[in-house]
């Protein structure tokens, strides 16, 4: 009988930890011009139909040498899950044989050219699938692809033969000084989150394209953190000048703020659900 009990418990337990283990990404293959772009796609259970959200990693990349998805983007991509969103991942480094770009001098993949290019060939493959909510796709980005979804909201770059368009954004810790200094404006409600101690991007140049697209943009919305600094939405990241990390900028400084994290995942949530 105990013998059976000890059994009994062992076979709940691997139940239980199966129940809770974190989703598996689903590999996919995107045409997307002259190359493949790979990217991975989290899906909540059941058929759908299903709104989701395109991911766009920073500098670091998607990936590390043992992870398909970095644990920073498989920790929202788990939250966004919460709420029955899909998550689609494009892997713009990778699938060009590039590693992390961030102290990389000669770029050759541009927020503005190459990543938006991506953002847009991953759009037309969710349209093509009949598990998605075509009018409730999103795009929510980080430090260069945070700057990538400044750049696939303007205006003038809305993509031809992509209706209906996206139904909002969310960049958190862009580099707003060139889409500042060019009169950045936003075609979809957009939601910026960034630290005011964010020494890595530029909160003062978010604020002020935030304030001068008045009048003349969809809705845009700017959260500054008091405190914070870049990286603020990661878990468990003590926070540090970044050293000599590759993955990580040149200089700065990065750290969790639990109060910070915990207001953006929050506002996320609500503004995916507008």
């Amino acid at each position: 009988m105990r013998l059976l009990s000890a059994t009994t418990f062992l076979t709940w337990l691997a139940a239980a930890c199966a129940a809770g283990a974190a989703p598996a990404p689903q590999p996919v293959d995107i045409p997307a011009g002259s190359i493949t772009l790979h990217a991975q796609l989290f899906k909540p259970e059941g058929a759908g139909p299903f709104p989701v959200v395109i991911a766009l990693h920073g500098c670091g990349g998607l990936s590390t040498s043992s992870e398909a998805v970095q644990p920073r983007y498989r920790d929202w991509a788990e939250q966004l899950l919460k709420s029955k969103h899909a998550v689609l991942l494009p892997d713009s480094f990778g699938s060009r044989e590039l590693g992390p770009q961030c102290r990389v001098r000669d770029h050759r993949v541009l927020a503005r050219r190459e990543r938006v290019a991506d953002v847009n060939a991953a759009r037309r493959w969710l349209d093509a699938q009949d598990w998605v909510i075509r009018d409730r796709i999103s795009l929510i980005g980080w430090a260069h692809g945070a700057s990538t979804v400044l750049w696939a909201v303007r205006p003038q770059l809305a993509a031809r033969g992509l209706e209906p368009d996206y139904r909002s954004a969310i960049a958190f810790y862009p580099d707003c000084r060139i889409s500042s200094a060019t009169g950045w404006s936003t075609r979809v409600p957009t939601l910026l989150l960034i630290g005011a101690s964010d020494d890595i991007s530029s909160p003062s140049s978010c604020k002020a394209m935030v304030d001068n697209a008045r009048g003349r943009s969809a809705l845009a919305r700017i959260v500054l953190y008091p405190g914070a600094e870049h990286d603020f939405d990661r878990a468990n990241v003590t926070t540090r000048s970044v050293g000599a990390d590759p993955a990580a900028p040149e200089r700065g400084r990065i750290g969790t703020d639990k109060e910070a994290r915990a207001d953006a995942q929050k506002r996320v949530a609500d503004w995916l659900a507008r």
